[in-house]
């Protein structure tokens, strides 16, 4: 449900009471009594510090000091529904039965006091506290007012400013950057040297260290290469996709599998990975990149191959985790469609809907019913991610079959005749053993064996072909009919639940979010009423994508543009103009050169939506050229750069760590794999013994790819990229924090990868004739630059002690050279020369 801080009760203890009972008209005199001796004496002790009206603060906006606070509960609803113990969230907390809500979070309380909340509940949790929901209007938005929040007005065109300096700027940003600082009494630092320049732009563009002949040809004695050219080439550069889909692919929440209570693999995400990658390398124009993620199957084409990227482009709506193993039908489809409501107005608009999935947002002018009017959207539409029914994991749905005519990589070999044959003999073995008896679980698990072989069978043509399928969306059919009034077919399986929408239609408002509580209150499809000003005009016979997707990708839409391009500026200078880049809403904070952002973000949509575009204009910025060289006066001034008066120096991301060490030392494969190691495990579980080769290639030190085509499995991020705080894929991730911790050296001196890496390196270095050029040639392959006079010796002291230990332990002269240049080539990979771009 809501994302935002949920209320947390702290340790519930059992007190003897001594307080006397208070009268109310309308509650028993038994109740009371039990109120006033199993119930208050424990909210009075450990609650009310966090929970009541007497605090500054209430934690979740959950005030429990009053019987009226209590029913409206917090963020998460109703703490307390007199009756009605199961939807009591305070019981579901204390009872630890919810991952995401365990009250107190640390141990679980007596089961004797939960048993008396549980009865006080029962009775109709009589409560004599009279007192009102003070928190109820704390949070209360004015829309009117919020109708001039900056992020909501369209961007306007603003005059580029006059500046003191008028030799300093090259460009318009440099003019905006410059007048903001002179407006501080600040001045920018000097230029980085070309070295540095090259190595920060090579990175920033296509995640890769230059190579010595890159940086002799930019920054030699004798250059050949101008700035302008260097920027061309790293654009036009098919490395340009791999690194820049890697940013989206955050934002997207991609992974290959559930996650979550059951964790199945998504042996198909990868077309959609490879689907950003071309995206990036193409330059697609960022508005087009929106319709085809939101509605590539509404957009109708008679290209075969365009269709195939269109219909693919939609996995982003299907990639998000899934609780495989939610027993009720409507409360599964209502979770999809809240995450797939989450990652659109976060991905796009920088705003977080989901919020008002339970309430009115608390924050944001947007109403609970802003929130279904997409949810029916998304209600309407069909979500093909696949998976296998499997003992616990019964949510599975058909993939999407790609156009025959178009021309797509398989992604798996051929199934062999010889396999096709033993699959089937597995499944007939399974089958007997089925007949000839065994006990219910038995019979139970060896259904699922069948499910998992024949998945494997399905997933080719009769000829052995791998049938081309992708994740995606497509429209629900148009009602016809039956279960006009909630669009829903009623199934009984264990309690009284729905399956979910059946058809294409409007959704009703659900109280506090909850599946088995839907109202009587049908809310059209539609948008966010904020931004709007007219309401979508959507079909009765359309589910309303493509009109969602075509009003996101809107010049009309104040938000679209300014988003990206404050990604963009993000990736390319260390923060945000807006510093809270998930969050352009009211609790956000206002850009620190908001002018600057309205220009880029018209300039953006003005050059065609083109990324590349608005890449090189920014990157041919003399602020971009910066050196991270301090100065004390302006640290003093500002000491978070907010006024952009150096480069901040940053730790290269997890995924250009690894990718610097293959291709520091030659190993680097550039050639990139078809498929993934989770196509090749096909569909199932992620725990299935037959399966492990895909959570085996998660860490293969052997793998030479870039850091993009390793597996991503949601709880088994890969070593090399989980310590450097790689982004978790579970979540949308709009940035990623960075940490320094003990476990990130250990991994650079300890771990297999890194020490292949180094002895790779250290074979090239060995090759370099005369012996005396290898110190310089190890720097400028990892730093970008030859090594200084106190770096050379240092280096050399190195070398001859680590020498001298060897020889000490009688190893052979070749062994003892070959170690001591790969401990050397491993010293420079753990050195913050090596681990951040300047």
């Amino acid at each position: 449900m809501c994302n935002h801080s949920q209320s947390v009760l702290v340790v519930l203890t059992w007190l003897t009471p001594c307080l006397s009972i208070a009268a109310a008209d309308d509650n028993n005199a038994d109740g009371l009594a039990f109120f006033e001796k199993r119930i208050r004496p424990v909210l009075v002790s450990e609650c009310y510090s966090c929970h009541s009206t007497e605090q500054n603060e209430i934690e979740g906006g959950l005030a429990l000091d009053s019987r009226a606070g209590m029913r409206r509960g917090g963020d998460r609803g109703a703490a307390v529904v007199p009756g009605n113990v199961r939807q009591s969230l305070l019981v579901q907390a204390m009872r630890h039965a919810d991952d995401d809500l365990q009250m107190p979070p640390d141990k679980k309380l007596p089961a004797e006091v939960i048993e008396d909340f549980e009865k006080w509940i029962a009775m109709g949790a009589p409560d004599p506290r009279d007192g009102a929901a003070v928190v109820e209007d704390a949070y209360r938005v004015d829309p009117e007012a919020a109708r001039n929040h900056w992020a909501f007005q369209l961007p306007q065109q603003p005059a580029v400013p006059d500046v003191e300096r008028a030799d300093w700027p090259q460009s318009d940003v440099d003019r905006f950057v410059l007048a903001a600082l002179e407006s501080q009494t600040l001045r920018p630092v000097g230029d980085a040297d070309p070295r540095t320049l090259l190595r920060r732009l090579t990175f920033d563009l296509i995640g890769l260290p230059p190579s010595g002949e890159q940086v002799e040809a930019f920054a030699g004695d004798r250059p050949t290469e101008t700035l302008a050219e260097a920027i061309d080439r790293l654009l036009n550069s098919p490395h340009f996709g791999e690194k820049w889909a890697r940013h989206w692919l955050d934002v997207a929440r991609y992974a290959e599998s559930t996650g979550k209570t059951v964790n199945f693999y998504y042996p198909q995400a990868w077309r959609y990975r490879d689907y950003v990658i071309a995206a990036f390398n193409a330059d697609k124009p960022y508005d087009e990149f929106i319709r085809e993620q939101l509605a590539g199957d509404l957009m109708h084409t008679d290209d075969p191959n365009l269709a195939a990227e269109r219909l693919i482009a939609t996995g982003f709506l299907a990639l998000g985790p899934k609780t495989l193993n939610e027993r009720s039908g409507l409360k599964y489809e209502l979770d999809v469609v809240d995450e797939q409501i989450d990652v659109t107005s976060q991905a796009f608009l920088g705003i977080t809907v989901a919020c008002a999935r339970c309430h009115d947002h608390k924050f944001d002018p947007i109403p609970q019913t802003d929130y279904y009017a997409l949810a029916g959207i998304f209600r309407s539409t069909e979500t093909h991610y696949g998976t296998v029914r499997y003992i616990n994991a019964q949510r599975a749905t058909r993939l999407i079959r790609l156009p025959a005519e178009a021309h797509l990589a398989a992604g798996t070999a051929r199934l062999g005749e010889r396999e096709r044959e033993q699959i089937e003999r597995q499944i007939d073995r399974v089958r007997q053993s089925i007949r000839a008896g065994g006990d219910g679980l038995q019979r139970f698990f060896a259904m699922g064996r069948i499910a998992l072989l024949q998945a494997r069978l399905d997933a080719y043509t009769d000829d052995g072909e791998p049938k081309r399928l992708a994740m995606g969306v497509t429209d629900k059919p148009q009602q016809a009919g039956f279960g006009r009034r909630f669009n829903v077919r009623p199934r009984r399986f264990g309690d009284y639940t729905f399956d979910g929408m059946r058809f294409i239609g409007d959704s009703p408002v659900f109280v506090r979010g909850e599946h088995d509580q839907p109202s009587s209150q049908l809310v059209p499809r539609g948008t966010l009423e904020i931004l709007t000003a007219e309401p979508l005009q959507i079909s009765d016979t359309s589910s309303g994508r493509l009109e969602l997707a075509n009003w996101i990708a809107s010049r009309r839409n104040p938000l679209t543009a300014r988003v990206m391009v404050n990604r963009i500026w993000l990736q390319l200078f260390g923060s945000g103009l807006v510093r809270t880049t998930d969050d352009f809403g009211l609790a956000g904070r206002p850009p620190t050169h908001p002018e600057l952002l309205d220009h880029l973000a018209l300039r953006f949509m003005n050059d065609g939506w083109s990324i590349k575009r608005l890449v090189r204009y920014l990157v041919t910025s003399r602020t971009y050229r910066l050196a991270t060289t301090s100065r004390s006066d302006a640290l003093e001034a500002d000491p978070t750069n907010e006024y952009l008066w150096r480069m901040q120096p940053r730790r290269l991301d997890a995924e250009c760590l690894r990718d610097a060490m293959l291709a520091v030392s030659a190993t680097l494969e550039t050639t990139p794999p078809v498929g993934s190691a989770v196509a090749g495990a096909g569909e199932g579980p992620v725990s299935s013994f037959s399966r492990r080769s895909a959570l085996r290639a998660v860490n293969d030190p052997q793998n030479a790819h870039r850091s993009i085509y390793l597996p991503v499995i949601r709880d088994n991020l890969p070593e090399a990229l989980g310590l450097f705080d790689a982004a978790d894929p579970s979540l949308i991730a709009t940035s990623r924090e960075q940490t320094t911790v003990p476990s990130q050296g250990l991994f650079l001196l300890n771990n297999g990868f890194v020490m292949r890496a180094a002895d790779a390196l250290a074979n090239e270095l060995l090759a370099i004739q005369p012996s005396t050029d290898r110190i310089n040639a190890a720097f400028v392959r990892c730093y970008s630059r030859p090594p200084t006079s106190r770096e050379r010796s240092a280096a050399e002291v190195f070398l001859q002690a680590y020498d001298r230990q060897q020889a000490a332990e009688n190893a052979s002269a070749a062994r003892r050279q070959r170690e001591v240049w790969s401990a050397f080539c491993q010293a420079l990979f753990a050195s913050a020369d090596f681990q951040y771009r300047k």
